[in-house]
Order: C-alpha cells, then structure tokens, then sequence
C-alpha cells in the first residue's frame, strides 16, 4: 500500500495561497470537502489529489462561474462546462465589458468636471439649475456619519429603487437644525437623478428649483472647520452687494472615503443669493 501525504488545513491553505476562511466556505457549499476529518480533534486533512481540484475550482471562478455552478460540474463528473455554457459566459462578459466601458467614459468624464471646479477661483458666482433630487433626511451622531450612511444605507436603495444618475453626477447636503450642534446633525442628503421615481421609506424624490444666483467656495480641510469658511463667505457676499436667499448648500468633492489627509478633503460650500 503506498504512502498517502496528508496536509493539515493551514499547510494546505499556505501552499495553495488560499485563506483557511476560503476552504470552509467551500467545504460547507460540499465543493471541496477534507480528505479526512479526525473524529477525536476535528482536525481536517487534505491530499495531494485535491490541490489540482482547488486550481480548476479557482480558474473557474476566474472565468465567471459561480460556486454552484462549479459544484453542478462536479457532480455530474464533467468537470469542464459545456459549449453552450462556455458561450453563455462569453454573452455575460460582453455585457459586462459594454457597462464598464460605459462607467470608464462617464469617470473620465466626471474627473475632468471635478478638475475644472477644482481650478476655479476661490470663489464663484453662477446659477444652479432646477434638478431632480434623491432626497434622505436623518439625523446622524456627527459628519464622520455621513460616508457610512451613504454608502451603506443611501447607495444600496438609490440602486435598488434603480436611480440613474446623469454624469459628472452632483449631490450636496443640507442641514436643517436651529442652531450649532457638534452631535445629532439633522441632515439632508440630495442627489441629483435624471427623473421623478416612486418614493420608498429611505429615498424620497422631489424636484428642487433653480437658483438664479449662487455664490459658491472651495473648503480645504476638515468639517469642523465649516465656521472658518462661512466667515470668509459671508464678508464677501456682503462686499459683492448680496444678501442670503436660501438655505447654503455642501458638496462633497474629496473625503475620508479618497483622501487619508484631512487637510486635502474639499468641499464647495454653495449658497443662494439675491442682490440687496
């Protein structure tokens, strides 16, 4: 009888390169299951055979295929997909090649936006179109809140509801308490989506109207440092010869979420004005 090599599951995850996390997932989708499992430790043991079984299943999923998939192979002995699924994924990855050749083009075309507001001058005076706006409103611990929210709440339902939004894309904040408060921030998040859709209990839609006249700032720094901007705002709105007609607005340009540096996040305070 010839000599069997056994591998404990951290020997096999480190010369395979794949995480001990990855092989329970594939052992509990009865993908790859051990080679021997000891019934006194529950230490799980792999041979030699089963690193050719864990190359196909990577490659696989490297080609598209999903584990179930993978695991129908298996089970039905073929271990390659057929010509009609191969053909199928070729279909899938066209698809996919068109939407992400369509996101480059609309990045590409959101950064060049984003680098024209970044030259301007420190200050500008222009208007804002009327739009149509994915409204939530919430009242968040603090401004650091304000990235989570939106990528784990806002973001999901926006897709969900099936929101589209028209390139270079633009969204802005507006808050709504009485007075200064460092915690329990009532806020409004907008964003700009190219039509009226059905209202859900997170995203509310509502059409804002247009601002004739804005005066808008750039912001370097931190969100506690609002107060420092304002000053400097509202002094040259006063000296322009206009007074405030509206409820300022905060676009995010640069954050927490591209920027580690606080002192490099950016924002464009923008706020609605009338000529006294």
């Amino acid at each position: 009888m010839s000599y069997k090599m056994k591998l404990k599951i951290g020997e096999f995850s480190q010369m395979m390169q794949v995480t001990v996390k990855t092989l329970r997932h594939y052992e509990q989708k009865g993908l790859l299951l051990p080679d021997e499992v000891d019934e006194w430790t529950g230490y799980r043991y792999y041979c030699i055979d089963q690193m050719q079984k864990l190359n196909s299943i990577r490659e696989l999923q490297r080609l598209g295929f999903s584990l179930e998939e993978i695991k129908d192979l298996y089970d039905d002995h073929s271990h390659k997909p057929s010509i009609d699924q191969l053909s199928e994924k070729i279909d899938d990855t066209e698809r996919q090649l068109k939407q992400l050749l369509a996101r480059r083009a609309q990045l590409l075309e959101w950064r060049g936006s984003l680098k024209e507001m970044n030259s301007m001058e420190k200050f500008s005076i222009q208007s804002l179109p009327e739009i149509i706006v994915a409204s939530h409103r919430e009242t968040i611990p603090s401004y650091e809140s304000l990235g989570l929210l939106c990528v784990n709440k806002i973001g999901p339902e926006m897709q969900r509801l099936g929101c589209k939004c028209p390139p270079p894309g633009y969204c802005f904040t507006v808050e709504h308490n009485k007075e200064y408060t460092p915690t329990n921030i009532d806020i409004e998040y907008c964003e700009q989506v190219e039509e009226m859709g059905t209202d859900s209990a997170i995203i509310q839609f509502k059409r804002i109207s247009e601002v004739p006249v804005a005066i808008s700032m750039k912001h370097y720094g931190p969100y506690d440092r609002f107060y420092q901007s304002y000053v400097e705002l509202f002094k040259y709105i006063e000296e322009q010869g206009y007074r405030i007609a509206g409820q300022p607005r905060c676009c995010y340009i640069d954050g927490a979420w591209n920027q580690e540096d606080p002192e490099k996040w950016l924002s464009i305070i923008q706020v609605p004005v009338e000529n006294i």
